[in-house]
C-alpha cells in the first residue's frame, strides 16, 4: 500500500495540536510577551526575568517563532508579532483565555473519551463538580473566566449595526454579566435606556463598570434568576451567550419569561449566540460546541433548534444576522395569538 504523505502530515498536525496549545500556554504563564515588550529580547534575559532555565526558554522560543507568536532570533532579539501582542496583559488581552484553556479546560479535555461516550462534562470528571460550582468556590479562576468571556466580546460593537435600538427603547439584557454589551449598545444609542439583569453576585462589578462608562442614570440594575422571571416592560430583550449550558426545556422557560415580560407586540427578543450546522461545518464552531460538552455538558444549537424552542414559547424568528467570532443574531417577534 502506498503511503499518503499528505494524510500522514495532516494526522501529525492534528495530534500535535495540543503540544502547540501547551507551548503557547507556557509562554503566557511565564509572561514572555510582556517581558519581550519590556525590552528583554534574548533568551538569557527572558530566563533571568522568569526564573526559568535558559535552555528551556531557547527551545520554546524556537517553536513559538515557527508558530508566528514571536519573530526574530537570538542574534537580532525577539519581538512580538500581532499574535504575541494579543497576549499582552491588558483589558482586551487573550492572556486569561490562554491560561484558562491551558489549565482547567485542558484538564477537562483530558477526559474527552468519557465525555463523548457519556455525553457529559469532562470538567466534572476531572474536578468532581460542575464548572459553575467550581467557579463559585475559586475566586481567582472565576475572575479569569470572566475576563476570558470579556475577551470574546469583539462583536459587541457590531450589535447596534444589525438592530435599531433608537427611539427611546428600553433594553433588558438578561444574564448581562459585567454589562459590557449593554455599554456598547447604550454608547451607540444616546436615547436608549437599559436594564441589566443577572444574579445578585454580579451586581457590584456591573455597577462599577457601568458607572465608569455610560453612567448609572441610564441603567437600572436588577438581580434575579432568569428561570423564574425577568424585568417587565422592555422593548428589547437580549440573551447573549447564556443558553448553551442549559437543556431545551430550561431555555424554553427563559424564552417564555421574556415573552410574558414584553411591553407589547412591537417588542423583540435578540439571541446572540454561536449557531452550529450539521452539513459543511467549519472547524471552529464545531470545536466550540464540543468544548461546551467538555466544560459544562452543554451544547451549541442549530438554527432549526432555536426556531423550534422559540415556537414553543410563542415567538417567531423574524430575521437572522451574522456577527464576528462565529456569532449569529436571531431577532424574534412575539406571536399575537400566543399565550406562553
Amino acid at each position: 500500500m502506498t503511503v499518503d504523505i499528505q494524510a500522514t502530515r495532516d494526522v501529525v498536525d492534528m495530534i500535535t495540536g495540543g503540544w502547540r496549545a501547551q507551548a503557547l500556554y507556557a509562554a503566557v504563564k511565564l509572561g514572555l510577551p510582556d517581558h519581550i515588550e519590556a525590552g528583554r529580547t534574548s533568551c538569557g534575559e527572558l530566563a533571568e526575568s522568569t526564573g526559568a532555565k535558559e535552555d528551556g526558554i531557547h527551545r520554546l522560543m524556537r517553536l513559538l517563532v515557527a508558530m508566528g507568536v514571536f519573530e526574530g532570533n537570538e542574534r537580532t532579539g525577539y519581538r512580538n508579532t500581532a499574535v504575541g501582542a494579543a497576549l499582552l496583559d491588558g483589558p482586551q488581552s487573550l492572556r486569561d483565555m490562554c491560561l484558562l484553556y491551558g489549565e482547567e479546560f485542558y484538564t477537562a479535555w483530558g477526559h474527552a473519551h468519557h465525555a463523548i461516550s457519556t455525553a457529559s462534562s469532562g470538567f466534572e470528571v476531572a474536578y468532581g463538580q460542575p464548572l459553575y460550582n467550581y467557579l463559585s468556590q475559586d475566586k481567582d479562576t472565576a475572575k479569569r473566566f470572566q475576563r476570558t468571556m470579556n475577551a470574546g466580546n469583539m462583536f459587541f460593537d457590531q450589535v447596534p449595526e444589525i438592530f435599531d435600538f433608537s427611539g427611546g427603547k428600553r433594553i433588558v439584557d438578561v444574564g448581562a454579566g459585567g454589562g459590557h454589551l449593554l455599554t456598547a449598545i447604550l454608547g451607540a444609542t444616546p436615547d436608549a435606556r437599559g436594564t441589566l439583569f443577572d444574579r445578585e453576585h454580579m451586581m457590584p462589578a456591573a455597577r462599577e463598570h457601568l458607572a465608569a462608562t455610560v453612567g448609572l442614570d441610564r441603567v437600572q440594575l436588577v438581580g434575579g434568576d432568569m428561570f423564574k422571571g425577568v424585568p417587565v416592560g422592555g422593548d428589547v430583550y437580549i440573551l447573549c451567550r447564556v443558553l448553551a449550558g442549559w437543556d431545551d426545556d430550561a431555555v424554553v422557560e427563559v424564552f417564555k419569561n421574556c415573552r410574558r415580560a414584553m411591553a407589547d407586540s412591537s417588542s423583540r427578543l435578540l439571541i446572540l449566540d454561536r449557531v452550529v450546522v450539521d452539513e459543511d461545518s467549519t472547524v471552529l464552531p464545531a470545536l466550540w460546541d464540543l468544548h461546551l460538552l467538555m466544560t459544562t455538558g452543554g451544547r451549541h444549537r442549530t438554527l432549526d433548534g432555536f426556531t423550534a424552542m422559540l415556537d414553543r414559547a410563542g415567538l417567531d424568528v423574524e430575521r437572522v444576522a451574522e456577527l464576528p467570532m462565529e456569532t449569529m443574531a436571531l431577532i424574534a417577534a412575539p406571536r399575537a395569538s400566543a399565550h406562553p
